[in-house]
Parts: structure tokens; C-alpha cells; sequence
């Protein structure tokens, strides 16, 4: 963290500003705008707002944690002595990565017992996928890093067939007028979380220190923005579509 520029220190500390505020804003949305569609999809709603406010609580923290580990004199960057705690990142992705994939399943309705075996076996994916990412984050060596980045590799490919292959048939039996909403969150959902194993892979290109610090910190939260609060609203559109065409 020494050496940390004014303007990488400014560019991380607006980026969790902003994504904050952008996370419970969409909390606010999604869960103000219940009576915008039926009870039948109020659970995936509600589910939805729950990953975003999760997310807006950690950001605070993330932020609140960046903000102490520098002082800021005179355009100088300089550490405090206090550690940047990017922990929070991982409490947050235990808790709302699973709950993604849970709000895509609610939001289709499926019958009970599918839901059930999808919410589950995909839910438990996404948090083996986080845990073992977890010890690379923390590695300060490259084969350590790589390593358990391949061992998570395994459950997120998992995923990525279940979205495409194990959930397709279920969405082409969806509704018409909504299909389309669905195929985009899937898609979206497949992009950000594609994109943060590239982030991950940052220190294998030879960046290091605050360079390899802003990659990953701005990488990861742009895909933070994405996989929660752009699909959330895709969630909260798709549930208000779906209803309008069963009260119709």
C-alpha cells in the first residue's frame, strides 16, 4: 500500500462511495415497489433487496476502512498504520453470491420441488466457489494465488453450465413477453461474476502494490455493481411483467 498515488487513492475511495450509495438506493427501489407486482414474487424481490442491502452494509464498512488506513496532506497519500480491511469483501460475497442465484430461480417460479433443488445445489456452488477463493485473495505468492483460484474454478464452472444448461429448458417455458428479461439476467449474471476471475489474475500480469491494488478494488466493485443492483432491477422488472401478464 506504500506509494499509493492521490489520484488511485481518490479513484477506490469515490469508487465504494459511489457503489454505497448506488447499493441502497437500489435496496430503497426494490423494496418500496412491492406492490408493483403479485405476492407470487415478492419473495424473489424481497431476496433481491436483501443481496443489495448486504452489499451497501459491507461497502460502508469497506469504505469507512479505506478512508482509515490513509491520511491525505497536501495531495501526499500516506499510510496510517491501520490495515485496509478487504475481508469485508468476502463476508459480503459468502452471504449475497448464493442469494443471486437463489432470486433468478425465485423470479422464474418454478414448480416447488425445482426451485428447491436448484435454490439449493447452485446456492451451495456459489459458496464453496467463495471460500475457496478466499486463501488466493490472501496469498502473497502467485502459486498460492493460482492454485486456489483453479480449485474455485471448479465450482463456478458448475455454475456457469447450470445457468445455460441446467436452468435453459426451464426458460424457454417461460412467458414470451418476459423471456427476453430472463436471458439478460442470466447473461448479466454470467459477465460480471466472468469478470472477476480477470481481476483475480491482476498480480499474474507482474502488477503489484498500488497498481495491482486499484485494479482489483475497482474491478471488483464494477462487477459488484452489475451482478447485484443492475440484475436486481432486471429482477424487479421481470416480476412486475410476469404479474401484469397473470392478472391479464
Amino acid at each position: 500500500m506504500q506509494g499509493i498515488t492521490l489520484f488511485q487513492y481518490s479513484l477506490i475511495y469515490n469508487a465504494f462511495s459511489f457503489t454505497f450509495a448506488a447499493m441502497a438506493a437500489t435496496t430503497l427501489f426494490l423494496w418500496l415497489g412491492r406492490s408493483e407486482f403479485s405476492r407470487n414474487y415478492r419473495t424473489a424481490v424481497t431476496v433481491s433487496g436483501l443481496v443489495t442491502f448486504i452489499a451497501a452494509y459491507h461497502y460502508l464498512r469497506i469504505f469507512n476502512s479505506w478512508e482509515a488506513a490513509f491520511d491525505v496532506k497536501n495531495g501526499v497519500v500516506a499510510v496510517t498504520g491501520y490495515a485496509f480491511n478487504d475481508a469485508y469483501r468476502y463476508v459480503d460475497w459468502l452471504l449475497t453470491v448464493p442469494l443471486l442465484l437463489v432470486e433468478l430461480v425465485l423470479v422464474m417460479r418454478l414448480d416447488a420441488a425445482e426451485t428447491s433443488r436448484k435454490a439449493l445445489t447452485l446456492g451451495s456452488a456459489a459458496a464453496l466457489m467463495i471460500v475457496l477463493g478466499y486463501p488466493g485473495e490472501i496469498a502473497s505468492d502467485i502459486p498460492t494465488r493460482a492454485l486456489w483460484g483453479t480449485l474455485s474454478a471448479v465450482p463456478f464452472v458448475y455454475i456457469v453450465w447450470q445457468l445455460f444448461s441446467g436452468l435453459g429448458a426451464s426458460i424457454e417455458r417461460q412467458p414470451e413477453a418476459v423471456k427476453g428479461l430472463v436471458k439478460q439476467a442470466r447473461l448479466l449474471t454470467f459477465a460480471s461474476w466472468g469478470f472477476y476471475p480477470i481481476v483475480y489474475m491482476a498480480p499474474y500480469v507482474h502488477l503489484s502494490g498500488p497498481d495491482a491494488t486499484t485494479t482489483i478494488q475497482v474491478g471488483y466493485t464494477l462487477a459488484d455493481l452489475v451482478a447485484k443492483a443492475v440484475v436486481g432491477v432486471l429482477i424487479f422488472n421481470i416480476a412486475v411483467r410476469k404479474s401484469r401478464l397473470e392478472e391479464a
